[in-house]
């Protein structure tokens, strides 16, 4: 019965104000006003994800959001252009370079967090639909 069902996301955030200015003036992306306090982001083509205010919120240790991009490089520094700091990871698995990008194998991808805490990512590539 859930196969026909248009299942959404939802991220907690701990400041929905903050929340708006992050996900709509620094990222880019539409975002509407929903019920209850809540925020709708409508990336193009995806799916609408669900920010939710949770004044206690604790960040996740994972990536909670992935944006599949056509170039990495172009999108770090664009963000980057716009305050957005990527993660630098050392001595891991994942470690980084000088820009926040991780280039050991796989797609390139680049974390970076929402003023929440939120960790994210933009990965190259087409995402899981392509």
């Amino acid at each position: 019965m859930l196969e026909t069902s248009k299942a959404f996301s939802g991220i907690a955030v701990k400041d929905i104000a903050q929340s708006k200015h992050f996900f709509g003036e620094v990222l880019g992306l539409q975002v509407d006003e929903g019920d209850m306090g809540m925020l709708v982001l409508r990336p193009t083509g995806g799916r609408p994800i669900l920010l939710y205010p949770k004044p206690d919120h604790v960040p996740a240790a994972y990536t909670v959001l992935n944006f599949p991009v056509d170039d990495v490089a172009a999108v770090v520094a664009w963000l980057t252009g716009r305050g957005v700091a990527f993660e630098h990871y050392e001595g891991t698995p994942v470690e980084t370079d000088d820009d926040g990008v991780f280039r050991g194998g796989g797609p390139l991808i680049a974390w970076f967090t929402d003023p929440s805490g939120n960790v994210m990512s933009v990965i190259e590539g087409p995402g899981l639909d392509g």
